[in-house]
């Protein structure tokens, strides 16, 4: 059997510049994100004597379970583009997670990509380095997904706190930070209860790029502050950032109860700043407050920045 994590990644500036068609077109997109200590999990087994050697069927266990003989009748896209491209024999996958995962904006079918290619690249005896992990699990996602950014495999796979920029040519760099902000400040995941399919929020965005380039603007002036230290002011760079993102796309908060909850966060003195994670519309709002302040009527949980980036082993 083989075990694999990955950490969720929490985007703070820069999100639809790391868009394909906009780093085409404009040559250049970046963000500041980080890994936080929310994960999922994938475990991979071939048996010896049932459903894989004997039954010949792959078997897929997540919020549903799925048994099936041929890999293109996998309903779960990303097992089935994983095990396709890898030219797998019956397997055993289960998916789990730290968190809700269906619409989170965590860029949780990232982590479970990657997760899933650790996993048969072990169990194949591939030598993949993280990168190359990133890189391939970006490149599956776009066989179901055309409109997925960058920063969600290259945000989830490698760990840390870092400013990541997409170059023209699919060339990635890394900058990693000092994660002394949240030595400062508290971050919450605030769950709106709301999922939705990010790829109706994500076309819409392809619809309107050339209104994301003052989101890098921007993004220089937080990182800037990042640099000097300046918390309080790349705190608030975060809030206009966030309004900035609702321009890009009327399809970002439309839900009513995702402006509830904004409105609320916008209007708490013990909410700092605030934003919508992922793509919009959907999923979990970021707040950072002052250390152990933090009181909501929403479900929220603490997080806080991981180190790691994929991890697998055999067991």
């Amino acid at each position: 059997m083989y075990v694999s994590s990955c950490p969720l990644r929490v985007s703070l500036f820069g999100g639809s510049s790391d868009n394909p068609y906009f780093v085409e077109k404009y040559g250049y997109g970046a963000v500041i994100s980080f890994t936080c200590d929310l994960k999922t999990y994938i475990t991979l087994h071939e048996d010896k004597f049932g459903y894989n050697m004997q039954g010949h069927k792959y078997i897929v266990n997540y919020s549903k379970r799925e048994e099936t003989e041929f890999i293109g009748d996998i309903q779960n896209d990303l097992v089935r583009v994983v095990l396709n491209h890898f030219g797998c024999a019956p397997l055993a996958v289960s998916m789990i997670s730290d968190a809700y995962s269906q619409g989170s904006g965590l860029a949780s079918s990232s982590s479970y990509l990657i997760n899933l290619i650790k996993c048969v690249s072990m169990f194949k005896g591939l030598t993949m380095t993280d990168i190359e992990i990133c890189s391939l699990a970006y490149d599956l996602e776009r066989e179901f997904n055309p409109y997925c950014g960058y920063q969600d495999p290259y945000g989830c796979g490698i760990g840390g706190f870092k400013r990541i920029e997409f170059q023209r040519g699919g060339i990635v760099k890394y900058d990693f930070q000092s994660t002394e902000l949240f030595e400062n400040y508290d971050a919450h995941l605030v769950f709106t209860g709301v999922t939705r399919n990010s790829k109706n929020v994500l076309r819409d965005v392809s619809d309107n790029i050339d209104k994301i380039p003052p989101l890098l603007d921007t993004l220089e002036y937080a990182y800037d502050s990042l640099l000097q230290k300046n918390y309080d002011e790349f705190l608030h760079h975060l809030n206009q950032s966030w309004v900035q993102k609702k321009q890009t796309s009327s399809s970002i908060s439309e839900n009513q109860i995702v402006k509830e909850i904004d409105d609320y966060l916008l209007n708490s003195p013990l909410v700092i700043a605030h934003k919508l994670c992922g793509a919009g519309n959907g999923g979990f709002f970021l707040t950072f407050s002052e250390k152990d302040k933090l009181t909501l009527p929403y479900s929220s949980v603490k997080i806080n920045v991981s180190s790691d980036g994929v991890k697998g082993k055999k067991l």
